[in-house]
């Protein structure tokens, strides 16, 4: 099986997916009335709901690290993690100077 794999990459692209999926799951469960454009116009006016995007989209990713590393699957948790930070980063200097 594929989660299974111990592979750096793999974990890259789980760190990728993970926060899309996260953002999606946000969307619909709380601003479900709002298409992505009117999310993103939102979103840009209103500072707060950025960081709650953050939040659970990262939290996806934080769910994924932990399944790794519990399953002492190294190299994968490492790649997740790195985007985790990538993103968290990316994130924080949209927030603060975008």
């Amino acid at each position: 099986m594929i989660f299974k794999k111990d592979n750096f990459w793999l974990g890259t692209v789980l760190g990728l997916v993970g926060p899309v999926i996260g953002f999606t799951i946000f969307k619909l469960l709380k601003y479900r009335m709002f298409s992505l454009k009117e999310m993103y116009q939102w979103m840009t006016l209103n500072h707060n709901l950025i960081t709650a995007w953050i939040s659970v989209s990262l939290f996806a990713n934080a769910l994924l690290f932990t399944l790794y590393v519990n399953a002492r699957i190294d190299k994968t948790a490492k790649g997740i993690f790195l985007v985790t930070v990538i993103y968290a980063i990316t994130a924080l200097l949209i927030k603060f100077f975008g």
